[in-house]
This record gives C-alpha cells, sequence and structure tokens, in this order.
C-alpha cells in the first residue's frame, strides 16, 4: 500500500454502501434503521458511509427539510434522525456485525445559521460589503469556509477528532475534497491516525490528495464513459481503455472507488437504470470487478431504479429483487478473494469484437488468483473470439456455480447486454 499512508488492513475487501438515513425509513430515524442490518450483514456490504448526520440549516433552506450538505452545528446529531446516544448505539451495533462506518464531512461550507457565523465570523470568506457569501451561486443554501485563516483548521480537526472518539467510528467520507486546501487534508490524516487507523474516502478525482491525506478518490471518468456507453456515443473498446488507464495513473496503493450511483447522480442526473437501461447489470459487473472499492446506493439492491427527492421526504420502496442476490454474488467473489481487487493487476484480454465486447483478466502475482471478465455491451448477441495467452483452463461460472473450460480456439457466446464471470479453479 502506499508508504506514505497507513490504510487499514480491514479495508481490503470491504464493499461501500451509502445510507441515505432520510429515505431510508417511514421515520427516517437511527432506530428505525437498525431493523436493515441483518439485511446489510446478509448481503456482505462492508463499510456503511452515512451521509451527513449533524443538523441542516434553516436559513435559505432548499425544500422542506433542506439538504444534508447544509450544516449549522458539526457535534450534534440532527434530531429528526435521533440522538448522539442512538448514533453511538447504532455503530456498535454495526461493529458487532463485523462491519465499519464512516461518516460524511463537509468541510468547505456551513449553513448561514451555523453558530460560527456568531462565535467565529472570521472563519469565513465574505463579499467586498463583508457579507457571508455562497461558494457558487446554485449553492445559495450554504456559505464558503476560509482556509486561509489557520485557527479554523485546528476547530475543523476538533470536530473531526470528536465524531472519532465519541462515537468510535472508523473514517470519512470528505465532501468536494478539492475545494478544501490539500496540505489541510494531509493535517487531518495525520492528527486522525495518532487516534486510530481511519478510512479516508475524498469525493474528488484529484490525484494529489492521495499523496498524504486519502485512501481513495471517486472513478467520475469511469461513471461519464459507462453513461456514454448506454447511449451509443462510447463503445466497450473505449470503456476497458479508459478504465485500464485510469488505474495505471493511480499512485502506488491508491485505490477507486467505482459506482453506479450515488446520492447526487441519483438526484440530479437520474437513476442508475435511468442512465444505464439494460446495460445496468453487465456495467455494474464491471465496476465490482475493476480493482477498487464499489459503491452501492441506499434502495439498488432493492431494485430502487427512480430518483430520490433530495431536499423532500421520498421513502425508499423495499421490496425483494433480483439486485439484492445479484450484488450479493458479486459481493462474495471479492470476499474470497480480497488481495485480487486491492493489490490485483488488470490486463486486456484482445477478442475479435472489441467494439462490442469487455473482456480483461484479474490476477494478483503473488498468488495464483485469477478471475475472467466478460461483458456484452451491445443490444445483439455475440459470438467471439479471444487473442490465445494464459487463458485456457478450468474455471468456475460465479452465477451458475457451473465448472466450464475456457478454450481461445473456440467461439464464446454472449447474449445481449449478458456478462461472463469466470473464477480460477
Amino acid at each position: 500500500m502506499n508508504p506514505k499512508i497507513s490504510t487499514p488492513a480491514w479495508v481490503k475487501n470491504r464493499t461501500i454502501y451509502e445510507v441515505n438515513i432520510r429515505q431510508y425509513t417511514k421515520g427516517g430515524t437511527f432506530k428505525e434503521f437498525e431493523d436493515h442490518l441483518p439485511r446489510l450483514k446478509e448481503l456482505g456490504v462492508g463499510i456503511l458511509w452515512f451521509m451527513p448526520i449533524q443538523p441542516i440549516g434553516e436559513k435559505n433552506r432548499k425544500g422542506t427539510l433542506g439538504s444534508y450538505y447544509s450544516i449549522s452545528n458539526y457535534s450534534n446529531v440532527n434530531t429528526e434522525f435521533g440522538t448522539l446516544e442512538e448514533f453511538k448505539s447504532l455503530v456498535k451495533k454495526i461493529h458487532g456485525l463485523g462491519m465499519k462506518v464512516i461518516i460524511d464531512w463537509v468541510a468547505n461550507h456551513t449553513a448561514w445559521d451555523h453558530h460560527w457565523t456568531k462565535d467565529h465570523p472570521e472563519f469565513y470568506t465574505k463579499e467586498n460589503d463583508g457579507n457571508f457569501k455562497a461558494p457558487f451561486p446554485e449553492w445559495e443554501d450554504v456559505i464558503h469556509l476560509d482556509y486561509g485563516n489557520s485557527d479554523l483548521w485546528d476547530e475543523m480537526i476538533n470536530q473531526m477528532i470528536f465524531w472519532l472518539k465519541e462515537t468510535g467510528i472508523d473514517g470519512f467520507r470528505c465532501d468536494m475534497a478539492h475545494l478544501v486546501p490539500t496540505v489541510f487534508w494531509k493535517e487531518v490524516r495525520k492528527r486522525l491516525d495518532q487516534i486510530k487507523p481511519v478510512y479516508m474516502l475524498a469525493e474528488s478525482e484529484n490525484h494529489d490528495l492521495l499523496e498524504y491525506a486519502f485512501d481513495s478518490i471517486y472513478n467520475w471518468k469511469l461513471l461519464h464513459e459507462m453513461n456514454e456507453v448506454a447511449v451509443g456515443k462510447k463503445t466497450a473498446n473505449d470503456l476497458i481503455n479508459l478504465a485500464i488507464n485510469e488505474i495505471n495513473y493511480l499512485p502506488n496503493g491508491a485505490t477507486f472507488m467505482n459506482f453506479t450511483s450515488n446520492h447526487d447522480e441519483n438526484s440530479w442526473q437520474g437513476s442508475a437504470k435511468e442512465r444505464l437501461h439494460y446495460y445496468l447489470e453487465p456495467l455494474t459487473v464491471l465496476t465490482f470487478m475493476l480493482p477498487g472499492f464499489s459503491l452501492i446506493y441506499s434502495g439498488q439492491e432493492a431494485g430502487n431504479y427512480r430518483r430520490l427527492k433530495f431536499f423532500d421526504k421520498d421513502e425508499i420502496e423495499w421490496k425483494d429483487d433480483k439486485m439484492y442476490s445479484f450484488y450479493k454474488k458479486l459481493i462474495e467473489l471479492n470476499k474470497r478473494n480480497p488481495e485480487l481487487w486491492s493489490d490485483g493487476k488488470i490486463n486486456k484480454i484482445e477478442n475479435d469484437s472489441e467494439n462490442h465486447i469487455v473482456s480483461f483478466k484479474v490476477s494478483n502475482p503473488k498468488n495464483d488468483k485469477i478471475v475472467i471478465v466478460f461483458l456484452n455491451l451491445s443490444d445483439k448477441d455475440q459470438s467471439f473470439y479471444i487473442k490465445c495467452g494464459d487463458y485456457n483452463g478450468y474455471f468456475m461460472d460465479i452465477f451458475t456455480n457451473a465448472d466450464c473450460k475456457l478454450n481461445c480456439h473456440e467461439t464464446i457466446n454472449l447474449k445481449a447486454y449478458a456478462y461472463l464471470l469466470l473464477e480460477k479453479l
């Protein structure tokens, strides 16, 4: 792993699950969410990421409930969700089931009625007339913090330390991390790691954040390329070439978080089903088979194919859906091979239908673990050959558990939008 950052050993084989607590249950509370823990444990997810759980500002609020990311007090809990004691109890129960917890941290801005506006107005950037200012015109419900003030650094880090010590969480997902100076995040990581080893996820694609501060960044380019494939603007070959190129340029030991959806993408750009259509399953396979971490957003495992409102109540409809067992199979594969997606290598397998078929091998040079991936990213059945390499042999089909033989001298047949995952026996 990255010698400049000490990534906790438990991170290796964890799937991240984003919790939208407001929309999760009828009451949108910590106590009600507890009822879902056995289901999430069975699904196999390893890290529960909670969207911000602090109080939401009233001034310039958007919608009826406001944005999670307009925080009025960093060290309190939103009473709509419950109490601090109830959250601490929830963290203990999650840990008891072998899962970890990270919470969202919004360091770039606060609500207009955050108590710092009165206690520490010097913490904020100002307009020429001395008034507080929004970071961007469309973010009118929040105001921008000034990291030229070193006192703000200490206060912000102390607030993060509070959650680490008081609730026992295991790290942070940091909102719009690239809008805050990288040197600040470096200091954050140093001081948090003095308390306990943490996992740090940056909502950013800036590689400089990975050097001393964060373990993982977002794989936004992959998501955008997948969206383009789904509407016919990019090919399977474009997609796999981009994916491999992005991985190869990551700093040593750093990782991507790969995803088909998250709270922003779902609410503003469309649900994964809305954007990816029939390509949802093969492209989800891709996000799990590429080295790094995979994300499931609240409700994806229940076939929630619609947009969720961002500023208002919009409860998820929980139902049995094929996506649950689909995700479970992918997570089980990752768990069987924890080093494959943290220390593994990806190699493209050439095929004679490269505009339609993604084919690649994930392997670990330290052992003989190999997984072969075939994805049909077209609306037609495909029969194709692969270029011969060290691929011939006996494998297990991940989704059927059937043994099969791979032979580069024989055609491989995939139905439209189908996928084939083969684990070396």
